[in-house]
């Protein structure tokens, strides 16, 4: 899993808790590297699922409102550090639309060893889209965090819904916008 991802959490935390919070959740986890990301590292999927197993037991919250939570926010900071991608998109249908043809192209020539959801656009209107998603993580909460902030970054309003498909790992996400 991609370093940013890590180091994204660990802020989280700490702006929205304290430091003190999240180096007590990077202790007990035990990771293997003792909670030492860097934002260009990448760490394994099982380093994830320690700290939300963590977060889980210390905050009583449940892992896909964390997950959720943790993606809207994931959005501001990769909005922040590839600013580039969001230019020249007026909306989240726009982003949507190039998450796998042109966004998590770029992300693999940085990271080439990412292992990345894949969304296939099934189709596309003026005010909506249909994406298959497909992750073994089943990140789909976290996915629906992003989809929500970018939304709010572009001050679009949206209708969103999710169902679970009949192939394993696989979601069906419509996002409609709202006039």
């Amino acid at each position: 899993m991609l370093g940013i991802v890590f180091t994204s959490l660990i802020d989280m935390l700490e702006e929205k808790v304290s430091p003190d919070f999240a180096d007590d959740v990077l202790e007990e986890a035990d990771l293997e590297n003792a909670g030492a990301f860097t934002s260009v590292g990448y760490y394994p999927f099982s380093e994830m699922q320690k700290l939300i197993t963590i977060l889980v037991k210390k905050t009583r919250t449940p892992a896909d409102k964390l997950l959720y939570d943790f993606g809207y926010y994931l959005f501001g900071k990769l909005a922040t550090a590839h600013g580039q991608v969001l230019a020249n998109k007026k909306n989240i249908l726009d982003v949507l639309n190039c998450l796998d043809d042109d966004i998590h192209v770029q992300v693999r020539k940085l990271y080439p060893d990412a292992d990345l959801p894949h969304f296939s656009v099934l189709k596309k209107t003026e005010t909506s889209i249909q994406l298959q998603y497909y992750s073994t993580r089943d990140l789909y909460h976290l996915a629906e965090g992003l989809m929500d902030a970018a939304a709010n970054h572009f001050g679009d309003k949206i209708q969103r819904e999710l169902v679970k498909l009949d192939e394993p790992h696989t979601y069906l996400f419509t996002i409609h916008l709202e006039a």
